[in-house]
């Protein structure tokens, strides 16, 4: 089976490289791109104050973390539950950018970017044009976003999940081609097969794909 992980921060700010720092990190384990159970939670003290702007987007203060773990006391554990598995994560490169930049704290080794797996590049490519923010991905897949009143790791990261399975290709869950494996639908919560939905584009999203497909050279749409 193919492992891999998926995971998501929360920072003080946008900018590593001039002191913000992680302050939350989630991933779960996926095998065959469907969730374990499996999972990796930190709340991280960032050894700096945690600006209001950032407070207002993910709703973590300087009182959560108080007490909290250093980045250092977890990143070995952090590192033995990535493995050498793909990372996945919706606009990537931030949060291999802040990871990276406190593994460099350490004088460990940055993530390697042959692992990057970035969703947000995924859902560009099947829904050119359009909103592709994991808020509207959710909305457009029918996702329940009820309890996401703030950013959170590790919602978040259960939220992407079944994002990311609908990217790939909305499969069976349990399905393996290898004849030797079996796996099990014990594993998850949810129902051991997904339904197809068909997904009806509204006339602004319409609009967005004809100004797309008039970019392009012959496009097959518009072939008899």
């Amino acid at each position: 089976m193919s492992r891999s992980v998926l995971f998501d921060t929360e920072t003080t700010g946008l900018e590593p490289l001039t002191g913000d720092r992680v302050i939350e990190i989630a991933a779960i384990e996926l095998l065959n791109d469907l969730p374990t159970g499996n999972e990796f939670y930190a709340l991280l003290d960032p050894e700096r104050d945690i600006p209001a702007e950032s407070t207002r987007v993910h709703g973590i203060t300087s009182v959560h973390v108080e007490g909290k773990p250093k980045f250092a006391e977890i990143a070995d554990k952090m590192l033995e539950f990535f493995g050498d598995a793909p990372l996945v994560a919706h606009n990537a490169p931030f949060d291999f950018g802040f990871i990276d930049a406190e593994l460099a704290r350490l004088g460990k080794p940055a993530l390697g970017r042959a692992r990057m797996i970035d969703t947000l590049v995924l859902a560009k490519a099947r829904f050119p044009g359009m909103p592709n923010s994991l808020d509207a991905l959710c909305r457009r897949f029918d996702i329940d976003l009820s309890a996401r009143t703030t950013h959170n790791a590790l919602l978040d990261c259960k939220l992407l999940a079944d994002v990311y399975v609908e990217l790939t290709g909305g499969r069976q869950r349990g399905l393996v081609l290898e004849t030797d494996e079996v796996l099990s639908f014990a594993q998850y919560d949810a129902p051991a097969q997904r339904t197809a939905r068909l997904i009806v584009p509204d006339e602004a999203q319409l609009a967005a794909h004809e100004a797309f497909i008039g970019k392009l050279k012959e496009p097959i749409w518009r072939k008899e």
